[in-house]
Parts: C-alpha cells; structure tokens; sequence
C-alpha cells in the first residue's frame, strides 16, 4: 500500500476524525431544521389575507394621518414644523409582501447559508487537521513511522495531501448535499425564482471560495500541530489568537481610536473573502464630503487581498512545519 493511500485510510478510520465530521453535520442539520421550521410557502389565500392586512393599515394610517392634519390646521401653534411635516401614508408603504410570513428566497437567502456551511467545515477541518498529526506525535506514530520511511518532508507533505484531499472531498459531497437540501426547503418553504445561470455561476464561486477557506484552516491547523507537536499547540494558538487578537485587540484599537479598527481583526477578511469584498468605515476620523454630504471615510477590503493573507498565512506555517520537521530531532 502506498503512504498516501495509508495516510488516507488513517485519516478516515480515525474515532475523532468521524466524531468531528458527524458534531459537524449535526449542527447542519440543526441549522436546516430551523431554517424550514421558521419559514412557509406564501400561496395565493396568505398573499390575499396580506393583502387585506396592508389595506387595513393603510385606511387606518391614513385617517390617523388626515385627523393629525385636522388639528394642525385648528392649532397651527402647537405645530412649530408646519403641517406638511406631517407623515402622509403611501400604497408603497403598505405592501402585501410586508405582511406575510417568512419564506426561503433561494436567491436572496442560500448565500447567508453557504457562509455558515464553510465557516462550520472550516472550525472543523482546523480541528482535524491539528488532530490528524498533533496525535501521531504525541503517541510516538510519527518516530514509527519515519522508521519505516525515514523521508521526513515526503512523509509528512503526503500527510498533508491526505488532508487536503480528505477535506476537498468532505466539503464536496456535503456541499452538494447542502445546496440540494435548501433547494427542497426553497420549493416547499420558498421560492426558487430568478435562479438564472449568473446566480447559480455566483453561488458556485462563493462555494469555491468557501472551500479554499476550509482547506487554508485544514492546513494551518496542520502547521501549527506539527511545530508544537501536539494537538494542543494548534488549538492553544487558535484560543489566543481569538482571545488575545480579536477580543483584547478589538478592545484596545477602539480605545486607541485606530483608523480602520476592524480591518485588524480575522472576521473582516473573512467576510471579505466570502463576499468578495467588505467595506470597513472609520468612525473615529473626521468626515468626507461627499454627494450624500458629509460622511465617515471607508476603505473596501477586496477577495483578492484577504486570499493573499490566508494563502500567505498557509505557505508560511505550512513551510515552518517543514523546516522544523526537518531540523529538529526525532524524539
């Protein structure tokens, strides 16, 4: 048997690896569980009894509306910004889609669900990936194994492409599983209009990106394990770095008043990354003029920076897990 097809089969047959995997589709479950119990299919009886609810509003609003008027016109003094200040309802005001209940807009909805499906296989793939060759050092397998092949580089880069393959098809298959639930949850609880190929293409694309962002968590995950050779060193540098950079920097950057506090914490570009780009506003700086008049400057975080943060963040501790594999001592 090969050593990749070994490493495959261990990273598969493993207890934590399957707990992992399974914790993952659970919560899934629950989210898709949620989602299909808080929302309903509007047909033609809901949309008329909104309908009847919005004219309802609209006649009393607008009786409320004409009595105000009424008595701005008896005691102008009591009104000091004149009578015209006074809301007059429109028909845009009470529309019928305002009054009927949640529904799945596949178009409008799926996107908030594939950002929390490859945020969840991301946390997921960082545990397992530390787990994978954190726990082969800490039980003496990696010495065992380097007796048997002993190619340190070879042996621990076709861990990591076992991995990486593990995770590309875990995040395949459950995607495609993924999508095909809420395309069901749509046409029972929703709708599925306006699905034309540009936003099928652009649902595709955010998956992809989903994706790198799971195997950039896998493989880092995977770095910083090995360099600590041990499981615990990849999730104690995940737990300071939330404590320590998100939390305590968040708070001390806002105290600071920094330009652009947001742009140093890890959500900001991993929304930018998500969503193709993210605008961060500075509220601690003095305003911009502009068309809409004076308004707080902002800076837009594209895809294309944030992939070459976490792409550099992997190639740098991916490479420090090698060069340490390769320096330090086997014991």
């Amino acid at each position: 048997m090969s050593l990749f097809k070994a490493e495959t089969r261990r990273l598969s047959k493993r207890r934590f690896t399957r707990f992992s995997v399974l914790l993952a589709l659970l919560v899934l479950g629950l989210v898709a569980g949620g989602v299909t119990l808080t929302n309903h299919k509007v047909g033609p009886a809901a949309l008329a009894e909104a309908q009847a609810s919005a004219d309802r509003d609209f006649q009393e609003q607008s009786a409320l509306s004409a009595q105000e008027k009424q008595r701005c016109a008896e005691r102008p003094a009591d009104y000091p910004e004149g009578c015209d200040a006074i809301w007059t309802p429109t028909r845009e005001d009470f529309r019928a889609e305002n009054y009927v209940g949640s529904q799945f807009d596949f178009r409008e909805n799926y996107p908030a669900m594939v950002i929390t499906f490859a945020a969840l296989l991301a946390l997921i793939a960082f545990i397992i990936g530390a787990s994978f060759v954190g726990a082969e050092w800490n039980s003496g397998g990696m010495m065992n194994l380097l007796l048997w092949r002993p190619q340190r580089l070879r042996v621990l880069s076709t861990k990591l492409s076992a991995l990486m393959a593990g995770l590309t098809g875990l995040a395949v298959v459950a995607g495609a599983v993924w999508t095909g639930i809420f395309w069901v949850i749509a046409m029972q609880r929703g709708t599925t209009e306006r699905m034309t190929s540009g936003a099928w293409q652009s649902i595709g694309l955010m998956g992809l990106r989903g994706l790198g962002l799971v195997l950039a968590a896998g493989a880092i995950g995977f770095g910083v394990a090995s360099i600590g050779r041990h499981t615990a060193a990849a999730l104690g540098a995940a737990i300071g770095v939330i404590v320590v950079f998100q939390f305590g920097l968040g708070v001390v950057l806002q105290l600071a008043q920094a330009r652009f506090a947001d742009l140093y914490l890890l959500p900001t570009w991993i929304a930018a990354w998500m969503f193709k780009s993210y605008e961060v506003t500075d509220y601690n700086a003095p305003c911009v003029f502009s068309a809409n008049g004076c308004e707080p400057p902002t800076y837009t975080l594209t895809w294309q920076m944030s992939g070459g943060l976490f792409l550099a963040l992997s190639i740098i501790i991916v490479g420090a897990a090698m060069w340490t594999i390769r320096k330090r001592d086997i014991t």
